[in-house]
C-alpha cells in the first residue's frame, strides 16, 4: 500500500495511505487460488463473496467486482480503509500458510476508489414498499446496514441521530487523516439512495421514546447507538484541566473541527507533551491527532509489552513512522497539577508480565518501581462504555456488565420488536463486526415482521361454518 511520506503527512490531516494502482490489483488478484472452500469468506462477518469479486478484478470488470461486494456489504469504501482485515478475511487466506496472503482489503478499497474516480455508482437494486416501517437508532455502520439491508427488501426506514451529522464512530471516531469525511459522505449517500431517511439532533430517549416510536406506526426497533462514554482509571488528577478522553478529543477534531480553531467554534487545547494511556485503534488515532495539532512529543502508554498491543499492526506501523513514542511496561498512577490546576506529569508505576488473564494476554502487575514523566496532556484511551440515556428509557430491557444491551445470536433483546447490535451489545469491538451484527439483525427483524403478518391473518381468519 502506498502512502504519503511520514515527516509531511504528521504535519497535516491528509489521508496516509494512498490505496494501490490497477496494476497492482490485477496482479494481486491473479494470485488468488480460487478456492473452492475459501476460509477467506468464512473470516468475513458480512459474508462478501470475495473469490467471485477478485476474479472480477482479474478480468478488470470493475463496476462487476463493486456489484458483487455491494450484495452483502454498501460501505466498500470504508471497510477497506478500515477493517482489520489481517485478522479475518486475510487470516483465513490459504496463501498466508505459507506465502503473504492475498491483499483482500487493498482490493476492495481499490474497487470502491475506482468507481470515485471514473464512474458513477450503479443504481440500487430494492424490492417495491412492502408497507411496513422500521426504526433504526444511531447512524454508525450497524445502524447503516440494518437500514440499508432492511430498504433494499421494501421496508421503510428511518434512521435517527443523536449528533449533528450522520455517521456515528465513522464520522466521530476515526481521523481524517485515516478514513476522509468525503468517503463517508459518498457511503451514506448511497444508503439514501435507497430511500432510507436519516433525522439528526434525534437523541432517542430525549427527544423521543420507542415506546412513542412504536405509537407512530414503526414495527420494529434497531439500537445501534454504539459506545460512546468513557472509561476512567479512577487515579488521582484524572479530572484536571487539559486531561481528555479519547472520545471528547477525537469528537472535537474529527466532527466539530477543533483543528481549525477559531475558524470553528469548538476549540481543544494545544499541548507540547502529550501522554496517551490504551495501546488499542483509538488509542493510535487520539496519539496521530495530537501529533498534528503540533505536539513536540507524543507517547503511547501501555502497561503491556509491544507483543500484546491490540492496535492493528499497520496503524502501530504508521504511528511508528510518523515519530509516535512508545512507553510499554508502563501504567500511569496520578496525574499531577500545577498551580493552576492543569497538568504538568504523570507519575507511573513500571510493569512486569505475569501468567496469562482470560483474554490470554499476560497479565501486568506492578513491580514497585515508579518513575514521573513531563506532560502537560494526557488523553485516556482506555475503552468505551454504553451511554445510558436510551437504555434507561426502555422499560425492562435487559442489559449486562456495564450497561450493554443483552441480545441473542440474531440481535432480538428481550422485548418483542426490539433488536441491538454493535458496541452497545458487544462493548467497543470493530466497524466489520458492528456491520455483521447489523445483517443478521436485519434478516432477524424482516422475519419478525413476516410473523407478525401471519399471526395477523389467522387472527382475522373467519371461524368454519357449523
Amino acid at each position: 500500500m502506498r502512502t504519503r511520506d511520514p515527516k509531511k503527512r504528521a504535519k497535516n490531516f491528509l489521508e496516509v495511505s494512498l490505496g494501490i494502482t490497477e496494476t497492482q490489483a490485477v496482479k494481486e488478484a491473479k494470485r488468488c487460488l480460487q478456492c473452492k472452500r475459501p476460509k477467506c469468506v468464512e473470516g468475513c462477518p458480512v459474508e462478501i463473496d470475495i473469490p467471485r469479486f477478485i476474479s472480477m478484478i482479474r478480468e478488470k470488470d470493475y463496476t462487476g467486482g463493486l456489484q458483487v461486494i455491494r450484495e452483502y456489504n454498501l460501505l466498500p469504501a470504508i471497510c477497506g480503509r478500515v477493517c482489520p482485515q489481517e485478522n479475518q478475511c486475510q487470516g483465513g487466506c490459504i496463501l498466508g500458510k505459507k506465502k503473504t496472503p492475498i491483499a483482500i482489503g487493498a482490493l476492495e478499497r481499490f474497487l470502491a476508489d475506482y468507481e470515485a474516480a471514473y464512474g458513477d455508482a450503479e443504481a440500487p437494486v430494492k424490492a417495491k414498499p412492502n408497507g411496513h416501517k422500521v426504526a433504526v437508532i444511531g447512524s454508525g455502520p450497524a445502524g447503516l446496514t440494518v437500514a440499508s439491508d432492511l430498504a433494499k427488501l421494501g421496508y421503510e426506514i428511518t434512521i435517527f441521530e443523536a449528533l449533528h451529522e450522520p455517521g456515528g464512530v465513522l464520522v466521530y471516531g476515526i481521523p481524517e487523516f485515516r478514513l476522509p469525511k468525503k468517503i463517508i459522505q459518498g457511503e451514506i449517500e448511497y444508503v439514501k439512495s435507497l430511500g432510507v431517511e436519516i433525522k439528526v439532533n434525534w437523541v432517542v430517549g430525549r427527544t423521543e421514546t420507542i415506546d412513542e416510536l412504536f405509537e407512530e406506526g414503526y414495527e420494529a426497533a434497531f439500537i445501534g447507538t454504539g459506545a460512546g462514554a468513557p472509561r476512567y482509571m479512577s487515579i488521582p488528577g484524572e479530572n484536571l484541566n487539559n486531561v481528555y478522553f479519547a472520545s471528547e478529543f477525537l469528537t472535537r477534531v474529527n466532527l466539530m473541527k477543533a483543528d481549525r480553531f477559531p475558524e470553528y467554534d469548538t476549540p481543544v487545547k494545544k499541548a507540547t507533551n502529550v501522554a496517551v494511556i490504551g495501546g488499542g485503534n483509538v488509542a493510535m488515532d487520539a496519539a496521530r491527532t495530537a501529533l498534528r495539532l503540533g505536539a513536540k512529543n507524543v507517547y503511547i502508554v501501555y502497561r503491556r509489552s509491544e507483543y500484546e498491543l491490540p492496535s492493528r499492526q499497520e496503524e502501530v506501523e504508521h504511528a511508528k513512522e510518523e515519530g509516535i513514542k512508545f512507553k510499554y511496561l508502563t501504567s500511569p498512577k496520578e496525574i499531577v497539577s500545577d498551580e493552576k490546576g492543569y497538568v504538568k506529569a504523570m507519575i507511573c508505576d513500571r510493569m512486569v508480565l505475569c501468567e496469562p488473564d482470560p483474554s490470554g494476554r499476560r497479565r501486568p502487575e506492578c513491580s514497585g518501581d515508579e518513575f514521573t514523566m513531563k506532560v502537560d496532556q494526557v488523553i485516556m484511551a482506555i475503552g468505551q462504555a454504553s451511554n445510558p440515556i436510551l437504555t434507561h428509557s426502555v422499560k425492562g430491557l435487559n442489559l449486562w456488565g456495564g450497561g450493554y444491551i443483552e441480545v441473542d445470536e440474531n440481535g432480538a433483546t428481550n422485548l418483542p420488536g426490539i433488536f441491538a447490535g454493535g458496541d452497545i451489545a458487544t462493548g467497543a469491538a470493530t466497524v466489520i463486526s458492528a456491520m455483521g451484527a447489523g445483517k443478521r439483525a436485519a434478516r432477524a427483524i424482516d422475519s419478525y415482521i413476516k410473523s407478525l403478518k401471519v399471526s395477523l391473518r389467522k387472527k382475522r381468519k373467519p371461524s368454519a361454518a357449523k
